[in-house]
């Protein structure tokens, strides 16, 4: 069975399209001018770079980080064909190293639910050292909520003309594992069916916040998805200053 995003990378974006990625965006762009973040920003597990690109089209210098080549190089595609800069580099969030602080990291959907409890806290050290002093670091999860009650022990489709999305899911203590099949539509009319698994983490918000004040960062705010309140949200917002070393 193939890694997580080793197939799906190049249907990401077309099956997550009822997600509204305009709005998604102009949430991150919003805040982030009113935190005063700066404009050299770096997008931790970018996949294929819909908010990098949304954010360089609005001014702001981007790099997106992932760990998933097929999903870089659908990244890089896609910029390449709206006309829009993007950087794009290799790197593993629980092991980043960045060759100069950025202004801001962003890690939108899902990224640290693939990072098990035990390594969020020196993967957020390695952020911290990846920031200014005073930088942004702006999170979100898929909230505890969402991953037990609704994907957990559940069966996904979504069925489109060109391709098929199914993925069985089972939770397993503090995860939840995926099942994903995908089937294909080559030219020829015929279907290929490919396999891969992903592996999901259930993060508490207190687990969090307790890692990231760890790592020397100040909470600015914790809200769920687009700003609406936590409680029964599907994501939780982590937002995120890094203290100045006294």
């Amino acid at each position: 069975m193939a890694n997580a995003y080793d197939h799906l990378s190049k249907w990401f974006e077309l099956l997550n399209d009822d997600c509204d990625y305009a709005t998604w965006s102009q949430y991150f762009i919003d805040g982030l001018n009113a935190l005063g973040a700066g404009k050299r920003g770096l997008e931790l597990g970018c996949g294929s770079g819909a908010f990098c690109r949304a954010l360089a089209r609005a001014g702001y210098e981007m790099t997106g980080a992932d760990i998933s080549a097929p999903m870089l190089s659908e990244g890089m595609k896609r910029a390449r064909e709206e006309g829009v800069r993007v950087d794009f580099v290799q790197a593993d969030a629980a092991r980043l190293h960045t060759p100069k602080p950025f202004d801001f990291i962003l890690s939108p959907n899902d990224c640290y639910n693939y990072i098990p409890q035990e390594k969020l806290a020196s993967a957020f050290a390695r952020v911290a050292s990846s920031l200014k002093a005073g930088g942004i670091f702006w999170l979100d999860v898929s909230s505890a909520c969402k991953l037990r009650q609704k994907v957990a022990n559940n069966i996904f489709a979504d069925d489109r003309d060109e391709i098929t999305y199914l993925s069985f899911n089972a939770l397993h203590k503090n995860r939840v594992e995926m099942d994903v099949t995908l089937f294909v539509k080559e030219q020829d009319g015929r279907f290929c069916r490919f396999d891969e698994k992903h592996v999901q983490y259930i993060h508490e918000e207190d687990a969090l916040i307790s890692a990231l004040e760890g790592a020397g960062f100040s909470i600015v705010k914790t809200e769920g998805h687009l700003g609406e309140a936590k409680e029964g949200s599907d994501r939780l917002n982590l937002i995120c200053r890094k203290q100045a070393k006294s």
